[in-house]
């Protein structure tokens, strides 16, 4: 068991306040400011009575006076410690209004705090109240340090009980951060209330914040004194779903995608509504605004720089909103430049070798590019960025061309990155072939494939294909059902050209894949013109150059379903209803609320950033993958056989037949390819989030009965279903959340998502993806054949016709600045297995204990996974020119690491 908490003197009289059992170990320097060390605070079990035993009423004081008092209740002297979190830098605006907030303090218009009892006043058939205190010295105070703790003092009686929640009262002008609050005086100890979230100034929201203490209470067990505050702050966090919905609100509420696109634009600027029974999709955040003038059914949009609204609490804290920031710039000085020269110059800039692709990461787009441009004739601005940013402009060297250049050349390395790279959960064991479309034949064209056994018999080691499906040695990466549908639309656009491909792996007995066959396929259009091709591996220098080209297609094809469909619907859109449901309807005293806080922290918040410029008309997505303008269709295309029951990993491998039952195994499970990096890893912390969430969840949930009736817990999940996946909430697989099975099942499939399996699609884009010929995101030409005109181009200069066929330098630009983006950890991340913030449950031994046992375990894992990246045996992550898996890696420096698992779905 955890042992006493470690004393640290008189100086770390905060982190005693605030934070009480964080899982790794802060110390305070000299400016009241955390810093992160790796070991545990250990807990004083002292301070940290069971369960039970704190549930039940406590004297005020000591036995000892009791046995003195008179029969009248006396009053004595209790005082909170509360610390308010100040931002490190503020607008103009922000100070003058700070000042005059500090001026107005002295003459009432200050911060009042009042203790509410977890009791009831027989006389007044209400919580039992303190009397109002007001923060002391905030005029003093108040522009310290980033962190500044004020008192305030208390009067209440000795039958006063125990301080289950506090109001907060800001008279201010201006909202503040308030971080925690400790309450001391009372014989039980200090009680704790871990607040995190803002306050807003009375003139803006006249009613009076509450915050609950750290105890957990199932909605069954509420302290009488608790209930009716309860409720009320669920409803209000709920709001009525009605109206403009300010910055400042806490109102979490649904609404259907219908600020994708902008047609007061034009009509290039026309976006289908997602949500509903046209095209079904998940909800996002209601905002409330007003409708476009031409299309009521369309909201109008908030473009940068101007926020977008999630409620308060939601919102990205400083640290956080200066590295957006910093992105930004860099994102715009990356793209601002070139598309300014090429506007003056009109001229279209392509690759014209791979030498000019290098130059990118050793000496910067603005130094070896050659761009015939007179600079006089540029806008001062841009000659200023040429002159100050030529290090904002040069791009890091990706991982994948770092330790092997020509790595991404090899079918070895193609093959193992749908194992171990940035998308390692599209490929499936083929188990028919060939393989047969599942769309309908009378729009499509025929169902089946055009692989045929004379394109791979040669290539799987003398077997017969039956042999080969038998002993699990074909697999495949299927996306022609995804893509043929919108083929017909996407290569009408100007400078975009697709397939719908099909790709066929054979197992080596040394455990890696090599591709032995790719089916790409065009729109039927009937009579005898074939729709369909089949490439194979070079055998000369013309299919090599076919076969580079055929790869490049596949990868192009892979990007966008690694975007929109694993990254963008699987983890992002799809957790939205989830966490909009746990705000509506289980309160911050909820043990389950509790248990998956951390694992929402933010989300909402970079989902309004995706709809505001990556996902929306015109945004990132649309100009930097092949799909264009019908990508969000196709991701809610595959919403369509999206089932939250198969979203586990385990469950996952089975579906793709990665993986088979088998109880002998560890996880249960047989992996068909052994050495499946995403797989192992991803089962180990599958494993560990399983065995926490089992322990949290019987601790609180002693038998079923408990389950079924606790009414805030069943709210979630019905509303969950009913309102945020409203267009799925009738299909029959959603597990009912009656037992503790199901429960253990739930919570590790949403802890499992937000974390681990976001980190393995999202933090290896720019490894991976910011080397544009290892994964072009955007295919500008078909192959040809010797039939087209271009073929004698091809021919001719091959490697300009393969240059000319990926993004151009603006497209890829643009592409490496997003992803580099979004492949980068923040200062303020919090990895699995940490809190940074105060621990909510630190009431129950058992739980916190169960938790450090979870840390160590991550920690154990991480060391499993380096022992794995340094062990030759295991081909698709060590040897020469490798890369090795660390994407499920648990803890990461910030920066583009391309490692550490984050608790939540935060960039």
């Amino acid at each position: 068991m955890v042992g006493a908490k470690e004393i640290m003197g008189s100086s770390s009289v905060m982190l005693e306040r605030c934070s009480l059992i964080p899982s790794s170990k802060f110390l305070l320097d000299h400016q009241h400011s955390y810093k992160l060390f790796n070991s545990p605070v250990l807990v004083d079990k002292r301070r940290l009575s069971s369960r039970r035993s704190t549930r039940t009423p406590v004297a005020a004081i000591s036995d000892k006076l009791v046995r003195i008092l008179p029969e009248k209740p006396v009053k004595f002297k209790v005082r909170a410690a509360v610390t308010v979190r100040n931002n490190n830098k503020e607008d103009f605006k922000g100070k003058i209004t700070k000042h005059w907030d500090n001026f107005t303090d002295f003459f009432g218009m200050n911060v009042v705090l009042e203790l509410v009892s977890t009791e009831i006043d027989p006389r007044k058939n209400a919580p039992k109240r303190s009397n109002g205190a007001e923060l002391k010295d905030w005029s003093k105070k108040s522009n310290r340090a980033e962190r500044v703790t004020f008192i305030a003092e208390f009067m209440v009686e000795t039958n006063f009980g125990v301080p289950g929640a506090i109001t907060v009262t800001n008279k201010h002008q201006k909202e503040f951060f308030l971080e925690c609050i400790v309450v001391e005086g009372f014989v039980r100890g200090p009680v704790h209330f871990t607040c995190n979230s803002w306050v807003q100034s009375k003139k803006d929201h006249p009613g009076k914040r509450v915050f609950f203490s750290n105890m957990p209470f199932l909605p069954s067990e509420t302290p009488a004194g608790m209930k009716e505050l309860r409720e009320k702050e669920l409803r209000d966090l709920r709001g009525d779903g009605k109206g403009f919905r300010k910055l400042s609100d806490r109102i979490y509420d649904y609404d259907i995608y219908n600020d994708l696109g902008n047609p007061d634009k034009g009509i290039d600027f026309v976006r289908p509504t997602l949500g509903g029974e046209a095209i079904p999709f998940p909800r996002r955040c209601r905002t409330g605004r007003p409708p476009t003038d031409t299309d009521m059914h369309a909201e109008s949009r908030v473009e940068k720089p101007l926020p977008m609204y999630v409620p308060r609490d939601e919102a990205f804290e400083e640290s956080k909103k200066n590295t957006i920031a910093a992105w930004r710039l860099k994102g715009v000085l990356h793209n601002l430049l070139p598309s300014l020269i090429a506007s003056f110059s009109a001229k279209n800039h392509d690759f014209k070798g791979f030498s000019d692709i290098d130059s990118l990461y050793k000496e910067g787009l603005l130094l070896k590019f050659g761009f015939n441009v007179d600079w006089k004739n540029l806008p001062k601005i841009v000659t200023k960025f040429k002159e100050s940013s030529e290090v904002l402009l040069k791009y890091d060297t990706p991982k994948i061309v770092s330790k092997d250049k020509f790595a991404w050349t090899r079918d070895d390395e193609f093959a193992r990155q749908a194992i171990a790279g940035i998308n390692p959960c599209s490929i499936e064991r083929l188990k028919v072939f060939p393989p047969v479309s599942k769309l309908d034949p009378t729009i499509y064209g025929p169902q089946e494939s055009s692989l045929k056994e004379e394109h791979i018999l040669g290539q799987i080691n003398g077997m017969s294909i039956q042999q080969a499906l038998e002993s699990n040695r074909l697999f495949i990466l299927d996306h022609h059902d995804m893509y043929l549908p919108f083929l017909d639309r996407v290569n009408a656009l100007d400078g975009r050209k697709a397939y719908a491909t099909r790709t066929i792996f054979f197992l080596s007995s040394l455990g890696t894949l090599m591709p032995i066959a790719i089916e790409l396929s065009l729109p039927h259009t009937g009579g005898d013109s074939s729709s369909k091709r089949v490439l194979t591996p070079a055998v000369d220098a013309t299919t090599n150059w076919l076969w580079q080209l055929a790869k490049a297609h596949v990868c192009s094809n892979d990007a966008g379903v690694h975007q929109l469909i694993n990254h963008w619907l699987r983890t992002h859109a799809c957790l939205e209803p989830f966490i909009l449901a746990a705000h509506r309807h289980m309160s911050a005293m909820h043990p389950i609320f509790k248990l998956l806080d951390p694992h929402m922290r933010y989300t909402l918040g970079i989902n309004a950033l995706a709809r505001q410029s990556l996902i929306n008309a015109d945004g990132v997505i649309e100009s930097s993958f092949t799909i264009g303008p019908y990508g969000m269709e196709i991701s809610a295309a595959a919403y369509k056989n999206w089932r939250f029951d198969q979203e586990g990993l385990p469950a996952d491998l089975i579906r793709r037949g990665m993986a088979l039952p088998d109880s002998t195994k560890p996880h249960g499970l047989k992996l068909v390819i052994e050495d499946y990096p995403y797989a192992t890893d991803g089962l180990l912390i599958w494993s560990a989030i399983e065995k926490w969430v089992q322990t949290y969840v019987n601790h609180y949930y002693p038998d079923q009965v408990v389950i079924q009736n606790d009414i805030e817990l069943q709210s979630w999940y019905a509303d969950t279903i009913n309102v945020g996946h409203a267009d799925l909430r009738h299909a029959s697989w959603w597990p009912e959340l009656s037992n503790s099975s199901n429960l253990i099942s739930v919570l590790t499939t949403l802890i499992w998502l937000a974390s681990a399996q976001h980190a393995a699609l999202n933090f290896g884009q720019y490894p991976y993806g910011g080397y544009v010929p290892n994964r072009p995101p955007l295919m500008r030409r078909l192959i040809p054949v010797e039939t087209d005109p271009e073929y004698a181009n091809f021919i001719s200069d091959p490697q300009k016709f393969f240059l000319l066929s990926l993004p151009s330098l603006l497209q890829a630009t643009k592409f490496m600045a997003v992803v580099d983006t979004l492949s980068t950890h923040s200062p303020d991340e919090e990895y699995l297995g940490e809190r940074t913030q105060p621990s909510t449950w630190s009431g129950d031994t058992e739980v916190v204990e169960a938790f450090y046992q979870f840390t160590s375990e991550i920690g154990r894992i991480e060391k499993e996974i380096e022992r794995r990246n340094s062990d030759p045996s295991q081909r698709n992550r060590c040897g020469a020119g490798v890369l090795p898996y660390e994407l499920l890696t648990p803890s990461s420096e910030p920066g583009v690491t391309c490692r550490g698992v984050p608790n939540s779905v935060s960039i």
